[in-house]
């Protein structure tokens, strides 16, 4: 199971670059008078584009942080831990954060190094943000009134139901659209580890897992990642609407305020749940498929995403990779001296 900070991502982190962004202009094409109009329809479809130009530069400019994290997840440890102390002032061992990952890989391959399979990755964003325009605009939302707290819960239930869904929709059609790409960029990341050059180039790598894999090839690990999607935009939305509506008094002068932030919190809780369905679909995306990142010592040859995920689960690692920032290496603190 695209990668990640050293705490959970937002939903808007989550979700395709350009996606949060580009729900404004889809708002705005749906205006009345925008279809009539040439020269609104000119300024959208521009709107779009600057959109996906957005996103593809906030992809590059994450993509050392995820490409770190890969590597973490798929278990490569090339620094050996440092003694540190926890909150207690007791002593015990820490892996290589993200800043100190990030400067071993330039050592070995330069600053250029961190952008290993950065093109195919910027490539996937591009056709997600792309493809949930065009199914917004192929499928669109109907109008719904408005419906604040004080209306019938019911009703409002039922509207926060009826976006999900077409939420889901859009976001389940990206990612099957996108995802061949996704699991380009993955491996081309994870070659670091074996130092292969197996999958040089996007072309080329198509043809090597086509001729390979056959077409399943391309969407290896797609299943548990479309999960967590889904389980992440119910949960959030349904847990935002109902704190909104039960815990959060009308006649509290920030209730506005903090209703506009209920979301985003939830965001950050309900994606720690779902990470290990992220995990599972990022180790699928490699694993044995003849780079040392997917083969014995790091993993054996899993039969499905339920065999990956049990596996991770036995050994206690279904978040693995969840931080970057203050990783415990898998040695006790007893075995060091309390001062």
């Amino acid at each position: 199971m695209a990668a990640a900070a050293a705490t959970p991502l937002p939903p808007a982190a989550r979700a395709p670059p350009g996606v949060v962004a580009g729900r404004a202009v889809e708002a705005a094409a749906a205006a009345p008078g925008a279809a009539a109009d040439p020269g609104q329809a000119a300024r959208v479809e521009g709107a779009e584009g600057l959109f996906v130009v957005l996103g593809a530069g906030l992809a590059a400019a994450s993509h050392p942080l995820l490409y770190v994290k890969l590597l973490v997840q798929v278990g490569h440890e090339p620094l050996p831990p440092t003694v540190g102390r926890n909150v207690l002032g007791r002593k015990v061992l820490y892996l290589p954060g993200f800043f100190t990952y990030a400067r071993h890989i330039v050592e070995v391959d330069g600053k250029r190094g961190l952008f290993r399979g950065l093109t195919p990755r910027l490539i996937s964003s591009t056709l997600s943000t792309i493809t949930r325009g065009s199914v917004k605009k192929a499928f669109p939302l109907e109008d719904m009134e408005h419906v604040s707290n004080k209306d019938d819960v019911k009703t409002s239930l039922r509207k926060v139901m009826k976006e999900t869904s077409h939420e889901m929709m859009m976001q389940c059609v990206s990612r099957v659209v996108s995802h061949p790409l996704h699991v380009i960029s993955m491996r081309c990341m994870v070659q670091f580890v074996g130092r292969e050059v197996k999958y040089s180039g996007v072309f080329s790598a198509i043809g090597r897992i086509f001729k390979e894999e056959g077409i399943l090839g391309f969407f290896v690990g797609l299943v548990p990642r479309i999960l967590g999607d889904v389980i992440f935009l119910w949960c959030c939305n349904l847990l935002a609407h109902f704190i909104n509506t039960y815990a959060v008094d009308d006649n509290f002068s920030q209730a506005s305020v903090i209703r506009s932030y209920t979301k985003f919190v939830m965001g950050i809780a309900v994606s720690m749940l779902t990470y290990p369905f992220l995990l599972v679909g990022d180790l699928m995306a490699v694993n044995n498929c003849g780079l040392r990142a997917g083969l014995p010592p790091y993993a054996p040859a899993f039969t499905s995403w339920i065999h990956c995920w049990r596996y991770l689960s036995a050994q206690g690692q279904l978040f693995r990779g969840s931080s970057l920032l203050f990783r415990r290496a898998p040695m006790p603190a007893a075995c060091f001296p309390i001062d």
